[in-house]
């Protein structure tokens, strides 16, 4: 990986790290509390933070490129990562979507399997790749946390082949909704009903994801739209409200 390489919690886990002795950079930083570092005390977060930093990547730009060697990781910190595998013969499959607080990078390994992809304007935190597996070695709960995330993607990946492998057309991009719009802001009231957001991917990406058409994606969003299950404005912007309509479409 290159130097560009999900709650936020409640209160009480807010104050569980004596914040005064959490560097500033790490004290603001709302990642910090659903992401890998939270699992850190704040000696460890200091001694992370001397060598991280922070990057702006734009829409459309690499993070890791397949088959590269690794020399950091990140630590989403805001807007959506797309992952990707590259046949030999050049042809590309979205594998996956990544949202804060999500940990990019694959630990232990010295090449990149994936391409990771800005789907939008991205904030991240990036650390050499000696530092962390260091980190990782010597603190149990920061390992335990890695595993987490690592059990959350099978799952969720497991999810996904029952989606793209039984689900109707219709159901396949209800899911990718439902699956957006639970995670692109994790900041978010969980008790609210009523989600917005800009949609991370083209209408040719989710096309792609899904396993569909074009032209199929498109229609099922219009119909979503006549039923009242979403809106949308300005071809990019949807607002759910209600989210147990759109999981009702899914067919879970």
């Amino acid at each position: 990986m290159n130097k560009y390489g999900n709650n936020s919690g409640n209160a009480a886990e807010r104050l569980d790290i004596h914040n005064s002795e959490v560097p500033e950079v790490c004290a603001a930083c709302e990642a910090r509390h659903g992401g890998i570092c939270g699992a850190l005390d704040p000696q460890q977060l200091l001694a992370l933070s001397k060598s991280s930093s922070r990057h702006r990547v734009s829409s459309g730009a690499e993070l890791v490129g397949d088959a590269e060697a690794v020399d950091h990781y990140s630590n989403v910190l805001s807007g959506v990562v797309k992952l990707t595998k590259t046949l030999s013969d050049g042809r590309q499959q979205i594998v996956g979507l990544q949202f804060a607080p999500d940990f990019v990078g694959r630990p232990f390994k010295d090449e990149s399997t994936l391409n990771a992809e800005a789907a939008t304007d991205v904030s991240v935190c990036s650390f050499p790749k000696a530092a962390l597996e260091r980190m990782i070695k010597e603190s149990a709960g920061l390992e335990h946390r890695l595993l987490q995330q690592t059990l959350k993607e099978l799952d969720e990946a497991r999810d996904w082949m029952v989606t793209l492998g039984r689900k109707s057309a219709a159901e396949k991009v209800a899911s990718l909704l439902l699956l957006i719009a639970r995670n692109i802001n994790p900041y978010a009231d969980p008790e609210s009903e009523t989600v917005e957001f800009d949609l991370p991917l083209t209408r040719a990406d989710i096309a792609d994801y899904l396993g569909l058409t074009i032209e199929t994606v498109s229609r099922q969003i219009t119909k979503l739209r006549a039923d009242g299950v979403i809106d949308i404005r300005n071809n990019r912007h949807i607002t759910v409200p209600d989210i147990a309509r759109l999981e009702v479409r899914t067919g879970a």
